[in-house]
């Protein structure tokens, strides 16, 4: 995700006084598309953690209600609420299900996108969406055209050597040395994973080598890793 690492680091002091001093508007979002597992929930978090933002996570499901008008001012309450924390990071996970505009429901879903959309629009308060979403088909194209998002980035399945280090962070994690391990034997087993399966990949190694029959909490190999792979 280097690209993506990169726009940020340029965007990181746009919410200071000297930003607008200097004439740069506020970021307005970006929209995270990808295969489930790839780290869009964890890229939302760590924008805030790196940006020092409150995070606030929208839950759009949780707007509709079952009495008439009351989806709709669960929306505008709940963007008022993101309004008066600014500047902030709003995280709207799994938008394509939310934002269904199906006629099912007597509109009530089209009624909430639209207030979505306008807000996203026309906010001047300095609160950036992160969108995220597994299928970008689901998605109606205005919700996608510049002037919502500032950029649109697609994640992909990891490379190897980004297979490497995804391993190597998860082994570190566990508070093991990397000497240990043959990390690039582990990147090329792990060819079209994701990093949440090579994240529980490590666990279940671990799983393995704690209840080992023979040597029941020994210490968790490449080997064992490997059998959690396959």
């Amino acid at each position: 995700l280097e690209v993506l690492k990169e726009w940020l680091r340029t965007r990181e002091r746009a919410f200071g006084q000297q930003a607008r001093e200097y004439g740069l508007p506020e970021p307005k979002g970006i929209a995270l598309i990808g295969i489930p597992g790839t780290g869009k929930s964890l890229t939302a978090k760590t924008i805030a953690g790196v940006w020092h933002l409150p995070l606030i996570r929208l839950d759009i499901g949780a707007l509709f209600g079952s009495l008439v008008g009351q989806s709709e001012e669960n929306t505008r309450r709940a963007l008022r609420l993101a309004e008066t924390v600014a500047p902030c990071l709003l995280w709207i996970d799994e938008i394509e299900k939310g934002l269904s505009t199906g006629s099912g429901d007597s509109g009530t879903s089209m009624r909430v996108f639209s207030s979505i959309l306008t807000w996203m629009q026309e906010k001047t308060k300095p609160v950036f969406v992160v969108a995220t979403a597994n299928n970008i088909s689901m998605l109606p194209p205005e919700l996608l055209r510049r002037g919502r998002f500032d950029e649109i980035f697609f994640l992909d399945l990891p490379t190897r050597d980004e297979r490497k280090e995804i391993f190597s962070v998860h082994i570190r994690k566990r508070k093991r040395p990397l000497q240990g391990f043959d990390l690039d034997r582990l990147a090329a087993a792990s060819e079209g994973y994701v990093g949440a399966e090579i994240e529980q990949a490590v666990i279940d190694a671990m799983y393995l080598a704690y209840s080992d029959k023979e040597s029941p909490g020994r210490d968790f190999t490449t080997e064992d890793v490997l059998r959690t792979l396959a």
